[in-house]
């Protein structure tokens, strides 16, 4: 089964092989990496096994991250979606984004098509998200999507702060956030099997 979520700007799609070679530059970036997991970029085989492990997710989990591409050229940026492997906290949802395209409010708005399916679709009452106390883009994206902060944690030996986001306080914020674009198309979910 393929789910794919869009929003009027992106595409949140399952990953392809035809994948890889963006997904390990970006895995590579020492900047992207810097508050991922412990700090360091990935070699060519490591992002091989975390890709395999995205995809695994999605087999035992039935979600998971979601390649993005933009919708206006088909390209990939990144990775958003949800996560919740074996002693993780909660599900989580989360985002990476290639640097050139950082500020362009794409991690919001994809982690709020990625939330609002978790809520709807799979009804789950409650997100989490795990970020570095100093990654301040990424505690703005938390904060728009409604989360707040709950305590610290040590993941895979490395200090980050939970972020709690429970669904009414997502649709509070999203109701009364401005649209990323003024185009009024409808955000679209897909399921193929």
């Amino acid at each position: 089964m393929s789910i794919e979520l869009e929003t009027s700007r992106l595409r949140l799609r399952q990953f392809r092989g035809s994948d890889f070679e963006r997904y390990s530059q970006m895995l590579a970036d020492p900047e992207i990496m810097k508050y991922i997991s412990q700090g360091s970029p990935l070699n060519r085989d490591e992002a091989w096994n975390n890709l395999a492990l995205l995809l695994g997710h999605w087999k035992l989990k039935g979600y998971g991250l979601w390649a993005v591409e933009l919708k206006q050229n088909n390209q990939l940026i990144g990775r958003i979606g949800l996560y919740n492997p074996a002693g993780w906290p909660g599900t989580e949802v989360g985002w990476m984004l290639m640097r050139a395209y950082w500020g362009n409010g794409y991690a919001k708005e994809g982690a709020a098509k990625a939330a609002q399916y978790a809520f709807e679709t799979l009804k789950l009452h409650k997100l989490i998200s795990i970020i570095h106390p100093e990654n301040t883009a990424s505690i703005r994206v938390a904060e728009h999507l409604g989360g707040i902060y709950k305590n610290p944690v040590i993941i895979d030996g490395t200090r980050a702060s939970l972020y709690g986001i429970n669904q009414e306080a997502f649709q509070q914020k999203i109701q009364h956030s401005e649209p990323e674009t003024s185009d009024n198309k409808p955000n679209k979910i897909s399921i193929n099997k």
